[in-house]
């Protein structure tokens, strides 16, 4: 039984899988899905992670997950987890010494014009999930912001990025530049928006479980 570790992106929390959550652990798999201490003013990637590490416990055979701004906790997790895949999910994905705060210049960024969040985040989502989504939204305190990302390198784990083809917010083009440029290969694309574990369960679902069959080389 492989255990899919989920890690939320910025201001969000575990309700964010809750779709995905209920596919995988319906198809036989256990999901560990964390609320990173974001709400924390002195928590920092040592206590993010160490939120992960706490929450997966002594399980083994682990897929550990980062969606968006969780890019920067989930390559340190899976490193530490000897986890068998990383999965980054239309990710911010850090450099060495790198501050998240710095990441969007270093980038080169640039948010979208005339589009409110949920246009930018949610188009495709079911009006229903959007409509609670804001009541599990968190305030994003934690210390991390101005961190330098503390790996020296990207962790020896398997990597896979997906992007979402109809994300608003990170346009395929942009990540497609910023995954070559940063780990040296085309990320995968799946139809869906920012927020793909709420729009498309199901084919995240599917997606995830091709990883686990194929070769998990990048």
């Amino acid at each position: 039984m492989t255990t899919f570790v989920l890690i939320h992106g910025g201001g969000g929390s575990a309700w964010d899988f809750h779709l995905l959550e209920a596919e995988l652990t319906g198809r036989g798999h256990d999901v560990v899905a964390v609320n990173l201490p974001i709400d924390d003013e002195k928590a920092g990637f040592p206590e993010h992670v160490d939120a992960v590490m706490n929450a997966v416990g002594d399980r083994e055979d682990l897929v550990v997950l980062g969606h968006s701004y969780g890019g920067f906790t989930a390559p340190i997790a899976a490193g530490k987890l000897s986890a068998r895949l990383l999965v980054m999910l239309t990710p911010m994905i850090p450099k060495p010494g790198e501050t998240p705060g710095d990441w969007w210049g270093n980038t080169g960024f640039e948010d979208a014009e005339g589009l409110t969040d949920e246009e930018k985040f949610f188009n495709g989502v079911p009006a229903d999930i959007v409509a609670e989504a804001g009541s599990h939204g968190r305030n994003q305190v934690s210390t991390e912001w101005g961190q330098p990302w503390p790996l020296d390198e990207w962790p020896d784990v398997p990597t896979k990025v997906l992007i979402g083809r109809d994300d608003r917010f990170f346009t395929p083009e942009f990540q497609r530049r910023v995954v070559q440029d940063r780990l040296g290969f085309a990320p995968d694309e799946i139809d869906g928006p920012h927020s793909v574990p709420l729009s498309h369960p199901k084919e995240l679902a599917d997606r995830l479980e091709s990883y686990l069959t194929s070769d998990p080389a990048a």
